[in-house]
């Protein structure tokens, strides 16, 4: 099949954009999710501790890269907060994550299926 006779959302353009919207529907499970596991005694102090300093680090004033440096001030934080949110993920017992997952969508699919092996 040619390029011109594709349909518009078979294009790989396409499926990220409704993929990313998608995820960005869930956001407010995942904010949920992470509170949750947060609050849970199941959950070791470790990874509860891993994203206190990480917002910690976040907020105060020193970073390795300064915030006033244009762009890359501000992605060091990003990449600090999205790694420290998939660590916690990943070191909070599955078991514990696939039962706050239930609870919150009643029992649907949620992206969270995939974060552990």
């Amino acid at each position: 099949m040619s390029a011109m006779t594709t349909p518009a959302s078979s294009t790989p353009t396409a499926q990220r954009t409704e993929t990313d919207w998608a995820l960005l529907r869930q956001l407010p499970n995942f904010a949920r999710l992470y509170w949750r596991l947060f609050r849970d005694q199941r959950v070791s102090r470790f990874p509860k501790a891993l994203l206190v300093l990480t917002a910690v680090y976040i907020v105060m004033p020193f970073d390795l890269l300064p915030d006033y440096m244009p762009v890359i001030g501000q992605i060091d934080d990003l990449v600090l907060f999205l790694g420290a949110c998939k660590a916690f993920m990943y070191l909070c017992p599955h078991d514990v994550v696939q039962e706050h997952v239930r609870q919150i969508d009643g029992g649907a699919g949620h992206p969270t299926d995939r974060c552990h092996p």
